[in-house]
């Protein structure tokens, strides 16, 4: 199946169809491994590290057309590791998916 990067909600909508509970479950299992990068990252102490995670992140937010975390991740790929403002902005960003 192809999807257009542009939705978070209507990606996963096309992959669940009309399944409640599959579209549920897609949710959190992207908010589960979003959090899981957010946490390495908020635990890197070198530039490899903190890139890895933010490069993984950007390509499991393009995998459920998260464009907001996308572009977050980008931005904190090019930072520097533990940036406070970066790593803030994309816990709402993940947060809100939830809201």
């Amino acid at each position: 199946m192809s999807v257009a990067f542009g939705n978070f909600e209507n990606s996963l909508k096309a992959a669940s169809g009309d399944d409640a509970k599959l579209f549920a479950e897609l949710r959190q299992a992207f908010v589960d491994s979003a959090n899981r990068q957010l946490d390495l990252m908020t635990r890197s102490r070198c530039d490899a590290n903190w890139h890895h995670s933010a490069l993984r992140l950007h390509g499991i937010a393009a995998s459920f057309g998260a464009i907001s975390v996308m572009e977050l991740a980008d931005e904190a790929s090019q930072g520097a590791p533990g940036d406070p403002v970066i790593l803030r902005k994309l816990n709402a960003a993940i947060t809100e998916i939830l809201s």
